[in-house]
């Protein structure tokens, strides 16, 4: 499940912006941010950049899943945690190290990839 539509309506409020507001400032349509605040569509990667440029944030800051004030005594949150116990440790160093050299753009870029591989697949 994404937590764009969630988290955009959050910091667009934390920055006392309208929906209108926004999308006059991203040149979007008023509906187009109504779709993306109740998860009825997600953004492609250079309207994610543009969002992000207007809410003056880094774009992953959209994406990510925001898990407030639950943090263990390592200082990485339980969510964090888990995805470890997931995937390993191996596995999960191999995909940060990898993540890390990627710009922001490209990051998103595969994001957007995984996500369409993902219901490609699941639509099949």
């Amino acid at each position: 499940m994404s937590h764009f539509g969630e988290n955009l309506k959050r910091i667009r409020e934390e920055r006392k912006l309208s929906q209108q507001e926004l999308a006059l400032r991203a040149r979007l349509g008023t509906k187009t941010i109504e779709k993306y605040e109740s998860d009825l569509q997600i953004p492609d990667t250079q309207t994610i950049l543009k969002l992000s440029t207007v809410l003056d944030i880094p774009a992953s800051e959209l994406m990510e899943r925001e898990v407030k004030g639950h943090h263990t005594p390592t200082g990485v949150d339980a969510e964090m945690e888990q995805l470890i116990k997931e995937l390993g440790p191996k596995r999960t160093k191999l995909i940060l190290r990898k993540a890390k050299e990627f710009s922001e753009e490209d990051f998103l870029r595969v994001m957007q990839m995984l996500y369409e591989l993902k219901y490609e697949t699941h639509e099949s």
